[in-house]
């Protein structure tokens, strides 16, 4: 079993637009995944925007494989901050739970470092819903360390 990153072409865009469907609705059930769904995901269609990070130089797509076989994505743009320097964001990174915990996760990672050092980039953010220890743990392990809590209070106690 081999896996492995590439970068991800227009012919990729259907399993990417199924797999940003899961990755979205594996959250949703966490803590603070159910607000996190409806605002933080996307302002546009899943297609739109892998396309556009197809599209844009500031932004790379990849496909994360085993054997060949598209397993998982990560997507990570470069931001400008008001100093003029750069922020490497990663917006999405999601393996198929079947293949996590082979090197998939590792590699799209490792991956994204590598772009965000070659566009010199001061750091790198993402995000981790409270709770979900598995993803903490996952980029704690790259050296991420929290850096922002966002804070909300619920009106609706339906």
């Amino acid at each position: 079993m081999m896996e492995g990153v590439r970068l991800a072409t227009a012919e990729d865009l259907g399993a990417l637009e199924e797999f940003a469907t899961q990755a979205v609705e594996e959250q949703t059930e966490n803590r603070g995944g159910a607000i996190w769904s409806r605002r933080e995901t996307r302002s546009q269609p899943y297609r739109a925007s892998l396309e556009a990070a197809l599209n844009d130089p500031d932004q790379d797509l990849w496909v994360g494989l085993i054997d060949e076989a598209a397993v998982g994505y990560a997507v990570a743009r470069a931001e400008i901050l008001r100093t003029g320097e750069i922020l490497g964001i990663v917006s999405d990174l999601w393996v198929e739970p079947a293949a996590r915990e082979v090197g998939v996760g590792e590699a799209l990672i490792n991956e994204i470092i590598g772009w965000c050092k070659e566009r010199g980039c001061i750091g790198i953010d993402s995000m981790a819903l409270p709770g979900n220890r598995a993803t903490k743990n996952f980029f704690e392990t790259f050296g991420f360390k929290a850096r922002l809590l966002t804070v909300h209070h619920p009106l609706n106690t339906e």
